[in-house]
């Protein structure tokens, strides 16, 4: 399917010194490792969102470019080389994911509260954000990121739950959704994020009914942005969301009670997450 004129990516400006830094410290970036589209844009500011645990996943999602197979040892000392380079970017908020660790007793959750806790240690007035894979739901995991104390826990459902079977077929609606609200049970203050894409076969109807699990697990913003395939072995693009669609979504949001929405095709999860932070 050819792009529509409303998907336009802006072309790469002064990317070079951050992907420097980041070469420089051996780190990954989800931004770089998933194809994001929105890459130059987000370097260029510059900003990045940080991708720990390795950049080898142990799931196989259809949407996502990030290799699958078995991932090395832990790099212990990753947490304090991702502080460092935010500190060189001068990051006054900084978002740190990973790929999923199914193959870690925590699936990694120790080492995610060792990052946010170095990233506070070098940058104490930085905004943290988290987005966390599900740790296959385990309540323990998801206190020990929060125990770290960050700004925002972040989870994506990324679709409906029909397609997951397609989509995300190591994962599970139900327990996405159980994240999202164990989190905000266990620390209350914390604001809690989700996001959709779209483009893969759901209904109007379906992502709306996403929208209203979403609230009512507790959920305080959302992103809802255009699935773009990221190499020719991902899902197909199914259809081609306009604008006016996702501001439709974005309004119905916000009458929901989200306290901010960002619905548009180039949205992504972490693209200007210090705005929705801001204006939360």
């Amino acid at each position: 399917m050819r792009l529509p004129e409303w998907i336009k990516v802006k072309s790469p400006m002064g990317v070079h010194d951050t992907k420097q830094i980041l070469r420089s410290r051996r780190l990954s970036t989800v931004c770089e490792e998933a194809r994001c589209p929105n890459q130059g844009e987000c370097f260029s500011k510059p900003t990045a969102t940080f991708m720990i645990l390795g950049s080898v996943c142990t799931r196989n999602c259809g949407f996502c470019s990030v290799e699958s197979s078995m991932p090395k040892p832990l790099d212990e000392d990753e947490p304090e080389r991702v502080a460092l380079a935010a500190k060189e970017m001068g990051l006054k908020y900084i978002v740190i994911t990973s790929v999923t660790r199914d193959d870690l007793k925590d699936g990694g959750a120790k080492h995610f509260a060792e990052t946010v806790r170095a990233v506070k240690k070098h940058l104490p007035d930085t905004t943290v954000e988290v987005l966390t894979p599900d740790f296959k739901g385990d309540y323990n995991a998801l206190k020990t990121v929060l125990g770290s104390m960050p700004d925002v826990y972040n989870h994506n459902v990324e679709t409906v739950p029909r397609l997951y079977f397609y989509v995300r077929p190591q994962a599970d609606y139900a327990r996405s959704l159980n994240v999202l609200s164990n989190a905000k049970t266990i620390a209350p203050e914390i604001t809690t994020k989700s996001g959709l894409m779209l483009g893969l076969g759901e209904t109007f109807d379906e992502v709306v009914s996403v929208l209203k699990d979403l609230r009512s697990s507790g959920c305080d913003t959302v992103t809802i942005g255009q699935y773009l395939m990221p190499s020719k072995k991902n899902l197909p693009v199914k259809e081609y969301i306009s604008p006016e669609i996702f501001n439709e979504y974005r309004e119905i949001a916000l009458d929901m009670g989200f306290r901010y929405a960002a619905s548009a095709p180039l949205v992504r999860s972490s693209m200007n997450a210090e705005e929705m932070y801001n204006n939360r």
